[in-house]
């Protein structure tokens, strides 16, 4: 049958919840993040996070009508986690070829991959972790690093070490400014142990032990 009698739309549900997230019809939750007050849906957070919902349903269900204060969290970062439980989506993480909004871009990544395991949201978590694969360069190497030791980033890792296999790039990273402060050391002992040859293998496994 080449005639359509009906034409169904395409799926809008991201939007609707989209739109709810924007208009906040509804809301019954507030937190309290970064001196902001955000509001959301309790029922819209559980269905999207087991931690939500243990949390909003369980220790802290007595007290939903005071603000939850999260102090650990930049108010952007928090406000980009709700927009991609309500939507599936992290607009926020679009890459720009300006090297300067790709940097931010990055950090913001780095930050949502850190909300996102806290609340066990495991698609924005690959999702940012396959950003900060993509963007690897001597100042983010030695975070994204720390970041995949931290949080099981198990495809992040094996990316920075791909990238610190050039012996100008680890010493580039050795000098930039994060290194000191980011540096984990039992991942950079692995990174020793991957670089030797395979005729070191008794001094990899001294290391790995130390």
């Amino acid at each position: 049958m080449d005639k359509e009698f009906v034409v169904v739309p395409r799926i809008n549900l991201h939007r609707c919840l989209g739109d709810l997230l924007k208009n906040m019809d509804g809301a019954d939750v507030t937190f309290h993040v970064g001196g902001e007050k955000i509001s959301a849906h309790t029922s819209v957070l559980a269905a999207r996070s087991s931690v939500f919902k243990a949390e909003l349903f369980g220790a802290m269900k007595e007290n939903l009508g005071d603000p939850i204060g999260i102090d650990d969290m930049e108010a952007d970062v928090f406000k980009s986690l709700l927009y991609f439980i309500y939507t599936d989506s992290v607009p926020v993480l679009d890459m720009t070829s300006n090297e300067g909004e790709a940097h931010g871009d990055v950090a913001m990544a780095s930050h949502l991959l850190v909300a996102a395991d806290r609340y066990n949201i495991k698609r924005l978590n690959l999702i940012c972790e396959e950003k900060l694969c993509n963007h690897i360069d001597t100042n983010m190497v030695a975070t994204s690093l720390a970041l995949s030791e931290q949080h099981g980033c198990k495809g992040l890792k094996e990316a920075c070490f791909e990238f610190l296999a050039s012996p100008s790039k680890l010493k580039a990273m050795k000098a930039s400014d994060g290194y000191e402060k980011k540096s984990c050391p039992s991942v950079l002992k692995e990174l020793i142990t991957r670089l030797l040859p395979d005729e070191f293998e008794t001094l990899k496994d001294i290391i790995m032990e130390i």
